[in-house]
């Protein structure tokens, strides 16, 4: 029989060591996932075995198929680096085995909940009045607000979704930009308000959703409506017109959401805030906690200014549940989950552990890094910086401006895979405005400006390559 005690301590020894080492390591995993389904398959033993020896084995088995993400040059998604402060927090998290269901079954749990989701409207300055539910990240987190936004806006019209569902309620019709996140969409499919019946926006080049558009479509519509603004598109980091937005929303009595899963962590920094002027307006808000905030996975926070309406639209009842009494915050009230774990502990560690400044350097440090990485890229023949930087994330497409957009798209994809064989760096694609592109979002916590050079020397010698074998490839033809 293991002791506890030792199986804890072989865990951290392992995290430790992965960590001590995760910079010295390719930047993507060594095995794919057949690989990893036959290292780990076997049938289900009939005897337990030793503790220590289980995580051991897990270690020594399952670290070939991790993709290094708290790795200073990956750049593949809009992924923060697991602070080692919110990983420890986490750590007790697990070990305190709280349900965060309740205030009365976890005080502490929901106590630090209270306080973070205050620090967290203060840094994002945002109403101080709005509830904050603790989610697992931007997905749930729109859901959640959307969930909201429907039982408020369809109780003007005399009919509650939440107590009487969707059959025979006046229609809502949904506004969202044409480059809105396919998180937005999963929501509304989740909600039962579809996925394909929404109005699309019209949008501007860099994914910016047009008023002017906006505000035709709206006028040409009746009934109960949802509009969906975006505060940092995944793909150029780009923000919606919100003081327009905000306008169009209040003339029709709309639902405004912001889905800000990145890009509302803008408002912590003065020189980028601008950016986000009117958004603060709005009705709900979704941000994660595992971007930007570098908490460990998963964080997110739905914001929702009506307190009542996210109430209601999350309620649960029980016997054997205890009653909100006064102005209890009871933290199940606010999400759609019961039992669930205290995810305000991390981001309370994390908020504390950085403060104003230290959320503010983030922000400046990785909005200035994609930004000398943008310049220096552009300066290379056979290289285009598609998106005006205006914050951390960077789009580039490969190839020459008489070359087809299937060429390029071809020539992109392979300096992709070329990148990823080299191991130096990780990047990813993604379909933007009928391109294949190569994205690089810069918002690990370990990423500082001496990464800049092997960023832009690995991209530039993959192009080089992937040119040399064009050539060759042409010539041999």
């Amino acid at each position: 029989m293991s002791d506890p005690l030792d199986i804890l301590r072989t865990g951290f020894a392992h995290a430790e060591a992965y960590r001590k080492g995760v910079s010295a390591r390719s930047c993507g995993p060594e095995r794919d996932y057949a690989e990893m389904l036959e290292s780990f398959g076997e049938p289900l033993p009939e005897r337990g075995q030793n503790g220590e020896a289980v995580i051991s084995e897990l270690v020594q088995k399952g670290e070939p198929g991790l993709t290094p993400m708290v790795h200073p040059r990956f750049f593949g998604w809009v992924l923060g680096g697991s602070d080692p402060v919110g990983v420890a927090a986490d750590w007790l998290v697990s070990a305190w085995g709280q349900n965060a269901a309740f205030h009365e079954s976890s005080p502490t749990a929901s106590a630090l909940e209270e306080i973070a989701g205050r620090w967290l409207l203060d840094i994002l300055d945002l109403p101080g009045q709005a509830a904050v539910g603790f989610v697992t990240g931007a997905t749930v987190a729109n859901f959640t607000a959307l969930a909201a936004a429907r039982g408020a806006i369809l109780r003007r019209s005399g009919w509650d979704p939440d107590a009487d569902g969707l059959f025979g309620a006046p229609p809502i019709t949904v506004f969202v930009g044409d480059d809105a996140h396919t998180s937005v969409f999963s929501a509304l499919g989740y909600l039962g308000l579809g996925r394909n019946r929404v109005c699309r926006v019209r949008t501007d080049a860099q994914g910016r959703m047009e008023p002017t558009d906006l505000e035709r479509r709206v006028d040409e519509t009746a009934g109960p409506k949802i509009i969906i603004a975006q505060a940092g598109q995944i793909n150029t980091g780009a923000f919606d017109p919100f003081p327009e937005i905000v306008n169009v929303a209040r003339e029709a009595q709309a639902w405004l959401h912001v889905d800000g899963a990145f890009g509302l962590w803008a408002r912590a920094h003065p020189s980028y805030n601008p950016l986000t002027t009117g958004v603060e307006l709005a009705d709900s808000w979704a941000v994660d906690g595992h971007k930007w905030l570098q908490t460990p996975f998963d964080s997110g926070y739905t914001i929702v200014r009506d307190t009542d309406a996210l109430r209601q639209a999350m309620q649960i009842d029980a016997s054997y549940l205890p009653p909100q009494t006064g102005e209890d915050r009871i933290p199940c009230f606010l999400v759609p989950e019961l039992s669930r774990r205290a995810r305000g502990v991390p981001t309370w560690a994390m908020l504390k552990t950085l403060g104003r400044d230290g959320i503010e350097e983030l922000v400046d440090r990785h909005c200035s890094v994609a930004k000398q990485i943008s310049a220096r890229l552009d300066r290379i023949s056979g290289v285009c910086v598609l998106n005006e930087v205006q914050l951390n994330q960077i789009i580039v497409e490969f190839g020459a401006s008489d070359t087809t957009n299937e060429q390029r798209g071809m020539l992109t994809e392979a300096v992709i895979t070329r990148i990823r064989d080299l191991g130096v760096i990780f990047v990813g694609g993604a379909r933007w405005k009928g391109a294949w592109v190569m994205r690089i979002s810069v918002i690990c916590n370990a990423t500082g400006p001496t990464e800049i050079d092997a960023v832009v020397n690995t991209i530039s010698s993959a192009w080089a390559d992937v040119r040399a074998n064009t050539v060759k490839t042409e010539l041999s033809s």
